[in-house]
């Protein structure tokens, strides 16, 4: 027996590692792709905040309205509003009270009125960003793990990818149409190719993160398993200047704050892209003091971390500038490639071109799963038909198709459970994942075809709809968004439309009697003649 060669072995290698962690790569790639605009997803699913527009003098109406909030509080922190969330976001801790993450009492003000909104409870885009790592329903520890080695296989997919095509360019430009298997194999490259860059740099970003989690021996070995002690030492944990929620005992002696103007016009001066956040410790107290923090950054070697401007509160005078530390070769590269995985940094416009290469990488992780049943039609027609191959079949619809309903599911229970519901945003979670499983039973019981052309028709059903349905709300539809210039909820709306779309051209192109029209239709002469060439359409695939 001749022996297999480079590229044929790593032929066999690109199949295997793609097939069987591909239904979940779908699933990671997808959710990752929609977390890039995670905050526009959960601000577009809380209709009640679509009101607040910012103006210039907000920050200071915010400061405003934080003495009347919590005049006796121990710290503010205030999130001003940007072009992915136009509300202002508070909260505050009281004296003697233990910061943590999402401690504290929180509010959202109208960034007009200042009033309090309240938005209905959802779980947002938070949700399809934490399932794209860490799954959901199990110990997070576990789900990274799982995600973990799905992208190891990610890895091993692509480079092999690279390996067994020697055209790879070349196959860059070449679609042929109506040559089924062909035609599957060259959507597949072109989308590979064409962001081949971002697929590398997403997926071993993606591993970089995961690292101390998946190679723990160095920090066990020197830290003792102490890992907060090790990112301490990295400067991942950084020891406040004061504790915001601590108190000495003492009585405090009030003092009146400075006026807020001057700072703000100070660190607008030394910041054109402007103020994300403000801090106050020991608000309307002698020694308080008042952090703001640039929007932005200027280099991503210290993880995108902005500038913070430390002024004193009751005289309004600049205490320190505080810049982080561009830190040792590794850790910094280490922080790029965090930076361009989570995309903290970006613009909306950088926003976008990712947002873009992450759709084609998920069309080229689905393109690929569809190839290994289309190639394997001909066994199906000579009566080989393998368990597997139909196990596989079912698979891909509901891990295709099938995930598409589920989000789209998700966003309806967003607007149709009822806003006081006790366990509102599990219920939507619960109702993401009900969802799915339906289009399995439903992918599974149905015949192959027909099951692709239902859910595909569900698609369009779900998606449309939701633009629809958003006319319930007069801040919110789409007509109202784009005449009132608010392009979160407008691109929002854009995109539901654009899926539904490309859904109902799959419908189209999947219709009955659609094969053979195909096949009558006259097809270009090729320049050279190709040896009997497999004729075969999306609808034979489908059936």
């Amino acid at each position: 027996m001749k022996a297999q060669g480079f590229r044929q072995v790593n032929s066999w290698l690109h199949t295997w590692s793609g097939l069987l962690l591909g239904w979940l790569l779908f699933a990671v790639f997808l959710t990752g792709t929609l977390s890039y605009f995670r905050q526009e997803i959960t601000y577009w699913m809380q209709p009640e905040l679509h009101a607040s527009q910012s103006r210039a003098q907000t920050a200071e109406q915010a400061l405003r309205a934080m003495q009347g909030l919590a005049p006796d509080a121990a710290s503010w922190q205030i999130t001003l509003p940007s072009e992915r969330n136009p509300t202002v976001r508070a909260r505050w801790y009281d004296q003697g009270e233990r910061v943590t993450k999402g401690g504290g009492k929180s509010v959202t003000l109208d960034a007009t009125t200042m009033e309090p909104l309240a938005g209905r409870p959802t779980a947002g885009g938070e949700f399809l960003y934490r399932f794209h790592f860490e799954l959901y329903g199990m110990d997070r520890t576990w789900g990274r793990w799982i995600v973990g080695v799905a992208t190891m296989f990610m890895l091993v997919a692509i480079v092999s990818g690279v390996i067994i095509h020697k055209k790879i360019f070349v196959d860059f430009f070449t679609f042929r149409r109506r040559k089924g298997q062909r035609s599957w194999m060259d959507a597949h490259n072109a989308l590979a190719v064409l962001s081949l860059p971002f697929h590398f740099m997403i997926t071993y970003s993606g591993l970089l993160l995961l690292m101390f989690l998946l190679m723990p021996w160095g920090i066990d070995a020197a830290y003792k398993g102490d890992t907060r002690a090790f990112f301490s030492d990295r400067g991942r944990i950084a020891a406040p200047a004061s504790e915001p929620g601590g108190s000495d005992g003492a009585a405090p002696v009030p003092q009146a704050m400075a006026p807020v103007g001057p700072m703000l016009e100070a660190a607008h001066r030394q910041w054109p892209q402007g103020i994300a956040s403000i801090s106050v410790l020991q608000p309307g107290r002698a020694g308080s003091t008042m952090e703001l923090r640039q929007k932005g950054a200027e280099t991503l070697l210290n993880h995108a971390a902005g500038e913070r401007m430390v002024f004193d509160a009751g005289s309004g005078e600049l205490k320190e500038t505080i810049r982080s530390e561009v830190p040792a070769a590794g850790t910094s590269t280490y922080n790029v490639f965090s930076a361009l995985h989570r995309l903290r940094f970006a613009d909306v416009w950088l926003r976008w071109l990712f947002f873009i290469a992450g759709v084609m990488g998920t069309a080229m992780v689905g393109t690929g799963m569809i190839l290994w049943v289309v190639k394997r039609l001909p066994q199906k027609r000579k009566g080989r038909y393998h368990a597997g191959h139909r196990l596989v079949e079912r698979v891909n619809v509901a891990a295709i198709a099938g995930l598409f309903v589920a989000v789209g599911a998700y966003f309806w229970l967003n607007r149709l459970l009822p806003v006081s519901l006790p366990g509102r945003a599990g219920w939507e979670i619960n109702g993401f994942f009900i969802a799915w499983a339906l289009t399995l039973l439903h992918a599974w019981l149905r015949e192959h075809g027909q099951a692709w052309k239902e859910q595909l028709y569900a698609i369009v059903v779900l998606f449309a709809g939701l633009p629809i349905a958003n006319f319930r709300y007069p801040d919110s539809h789409l007509a109202a968004a784009i005449a009132n210039g608010r392009w979160t909820l407008a691109s929002m709306d854009l995109v539901l439309l654009a899926t539904a779309a490309l859904a109902a051209w799959a419908v189209w192109y999947l219709r009955p009697g659609a094969s053979a029209a195909r096949k009558s239709a006259p097809a270009p002469r090729p320049a050279v003649q190709e040896a009997a060439p497999v004729q075969q359409t999306a609808q034979e695939a489908a059936s």
